[in-house]
């Protein structure tokens, strides 16, 4: 088993920014896809950024050129640099993982066994 546990979240005023961490414990390999999706109340889970273990990465149309990515091996931690932030933004962000070998380069397209607790995110106008 995997455990996710997501840090960062809060309330920022538009155009600011936020880091979110995610910290993976448990039965992780070297080969995966972690992610972040996001939900705000009424709207349905969103895909926002995705990272494969080659490094690959891919976001949603919405957050590109606002989000980044990346990701700390030796801290079993992937982040989530949000900048300009929109109130649009504002959701529960949550980790989701998957331990497998990929053929493509789109983590977002493929189903996630793990997920944290989420954090969430507000942003105001």
């Amino acid at each position: 088993q995997v455990q996710l546990q997501e840090s960062g979240g809060g309330s920022v005023q538009s155009g600011g920014s936020l880091r979110l961490s995610c910290v993976a414990s448990g039965n992780t390999s070297s080969s995966y896809c972690m992610a972040w999706f996001r939900q705000a109340p009424g709207k349905e889970l969103e895909g926002v950024a995705g990272l494969m273990n080659d490094g690959s990465t891919s976001y949603a149309d919405s957050v590109k050129g606002r989000f980044a990515i990346s990701q700390d091996n030796a801290k079993n931690t992937v982040y989530l640099q949000m900048n300009n932030l929109h109130p649009e933004d504002t959701a529960m962000y949550y980790c989701a993982a998957e331990f497998r070998f990929y053929h493509d380069s789109n983590c977002l397209g493929h189903d996630f066994s793990y997920w944290g607790q989420g954090t969430q995110v507000t942003v105001s106008s």
